[in-house]
């Protein structure tokens, strides 16, 4: 029987019903379909619409499809549900007869989906929210045992600055811990539970919808029926979160293929996730890391897809808003797929710490320190620059560097050079003039690496108080 075949003489075009039943992607929504009925269930006795006897009933025969599902897979190969919630309809009449009808007494497919997806990205936030946590404390520890190693940091792709190489693996810290403060923002605010709102204008039985939201682990229940039951921002914010989950991966897996290639050498990939050429022997390929920069163009669309289905809806409940589940349900499964991966390679890359060293000592990386010792010693700012500027021609055309310049020679371009200038010129004088809060400076450096310890402690036991 179809929830709302009543009103209707004739079937429906066999090929229409194929084409629009959900149940073959939305069925992974069964254990959120079942907790929300039985919250339904307790709710509709407290009203006394059944009986204590009756939501026992239920609430076993509830609990016996998700036992069936759990345990036989062929159980939810039905192909005549419409979707998740016609299914648990259709076997709950099956196991406890005509009684199971009276589950629906009161409410409506439109929030219960909405409920079911919420409970959906909840669930997948705190599953997302552990896995960077787990990345961002292999990337701190990987961090520690750097030390002090050095490596060029880059603009524009050129050699820029010397920095330790633990400030540039803190640098993807600070991304993805912005990532879980995101997810946990998206979070507080998906956590109303919309059951009680009926198909749009609320339900017709006096449900306490205070307590089904805390039956369900939710900080409330939504404010308004209408919007309750057409809203998908709580889906449409995770995906977008996740966006910039990936699109921080994709620069993350860029950096990495630029860095493991022989031009520069720095990292060694991990044959446990590199694959070779059917042509070639030598080759050693990134596969994890081109896959994971081209994952960032599958989420993002999924963003799109939510974005584009949403912009067009009248209030409140449409049949497209079915078509935002794929979307979502693509991208949280990729991104919890993805994460476990990159924690793996990060623990096992090797970083050739030694070639970084010695990159980081040639090219003119302590320019800008050289022009900072003139600006101490009263030299303008921009007339510094362009001394110093002057100064790396001459080098290039010597094939030297900074340091190798005579005295004599320097003060013809500025007579406030002296013999301490070839001393802020040493690696470790250059990395310790950035000595500011977020600098690269060696003790700077150490204070990130415990500062992000902590928060990340901090993120940890948000997580396991919302499991």
């Amino acid at each position: 029987m179809k929830m709302w075949s009543g009103r209707f003489r004739q079937p429906l075009d066999p090929e229409f019903e194929r084409w629009q039943r959900s149940f073959d992607f939305d069925r992974r929504l069964l254990k959120y379909e079942i907790a929300a009925s039985s919250a339904h269930a307790r709710a509709l006795k407290e009203a006394g619409i059944i009986t204590s006897d009756q939501l026992i009933s239920i609430l076993q025969g509830l609990d016996n499809i998700r036992e069936l599902a759990a345990t036989s897979p062929e159980f939810l190969d039905d192909p005549e549900a419409e979707d998740v919630h016609h299914f648990v309809e259709k076997q709950l009449v099956k196991l406890i007869g005509d009684l199971g009808y009276s589950l629906h007494s009161g409410r409506s497919r439109n929030e219960q989906i909405a409920t079911d997806l919420r409970l959906y990205v909840r669930a997948a936030v705190d599953q997302l929210r552990a896995s960077l946590t787990d990345l961002a404390q292999v990337l701190v520890s990987r961090a520690e045992q750097a030390g002090d190693a050095v490596m060029p940091a880059y603009t524009h792709l050129q050699r820029a600055e010397p920095v330790l190489v633990s400030h540039w693996l803190l640098a993807y810290v600070e991304m993805f811990l912005r990532d879980t403060d995101r997810l946990g923002d998206c979070r507080k605010r998906l956590n109303l539970c919309p059951l009680g709102s009926g198909a749009v204008a609320g339900a017709t039985l006096p449900l306490d919808r205070r307590k089904m939201a805390s039956d369900l682990g939710f900080d409330g229940f939504t404010a308004n029926s209408i919007d309750a039951t057409s809203d998908r921002d709580f889906a449409l914010e995770f995906v977008n979160s996740l966006s910039l989950l990936v699109l921080h991966l994709s620069r993350w897996a860029e950096e990495m293929i630029l860095f493991s290639s022989q031009e520069f050498g720095f990292v060694h990939l991990p044959e446990s996730y590199s694959t070779g050429s059917s042509a070639m022997p030598q080759k050693k390929n990134p596969d994890l890391l081109e896959l994971t920069r081209s994952k960032a163009a599958r989420v993002i669309g999924n963003a799109t897809s939510l974005l584009v289905t949403l912009k067009g809806l009248p209030l409140a409940y449409n049949k497209d808003l079915q078509e935002t589940q794929q979307p979502l349900f693509e991208a949280s499964d990729t991104m919890m797929a993805l994460l476990p991966l990159v924690t793996g390679f990060m623990k096992d890359v090797d970083l050739d710490l030694e070639r970084m060293q010695r990159a980081a000592q040639s090219g003119f990386l302590n320019a800008w320190a050289a022009a900072t010792y003139l600006v101490q010693r009263g030299v303008p700012s921009r007339l510094a620059h362009e001394t110093i500027g002057k100064a790396v021609r001459l080098c290039i055309e010597r094939g030297c560097e900074l340091q190798d310049l005579p005295l004599d020679e320097l003060r013809g371009l500025n007579q406030a050079f002296n013999h301490d200038f070839f001393g802020c010129l040493k690696l470790n004088s250059v990395l310790a003039s950035h000595d500011v809060p977020g600098g690269t400076a060696p003790s700077r450096v150490r204070q990130a690496i415990a500062d992000a310890k902590q928060k990340l402690e901090s993120i940890v036991e948000d997580v396991h108080a919302n499991a």
